[in-house]
C-alpha cells in the first residue's frame, strides 16, 4: 500500500467534492435570494454524508451556514 499515492487520490476526491459542493450551494442560495425565499439573515442547516460501501465507511456531518 503506497500511502503517498492513496493520500493524493483522497485529496483529489475531496477537492472535487469541495469545489462542486460550493458551486451548488452558491447557485442555490442565489436562486433563493432572487425568488424571495431568503432574506439574508437566516441560518441554514447543511448535512453531508460520505459513503465508501466497499469498506463500510459512513461519515455524516451536520453544520449551519449563517447568512448574516
Amino acid at each position: 500500500m503506497n500511502e503517498d499515492a492513496i493520500n493524493m487520490e483522497i485529496r483529489k476526491v475531496l477537492k472535487k467534492v469541495g469545489i462542486t459542493s460550493q458551486r451548488e450551494i452558491e447557485k442555490a442560495l442565489q436562486a433563493a435570494f432572487e425568488s424571495g425565499k431568503l432574506s439574508g439573515n437566516e441560518q441554514l442547516s447543511v448535512s453531508v454524508r460520505l459513503e465508501m460501501p466497499a469498506i463500510g465507511l459512513v461519515h455524516a456531518l451536520d453544520e449551519t451556514i449563517k447568512l448574516e
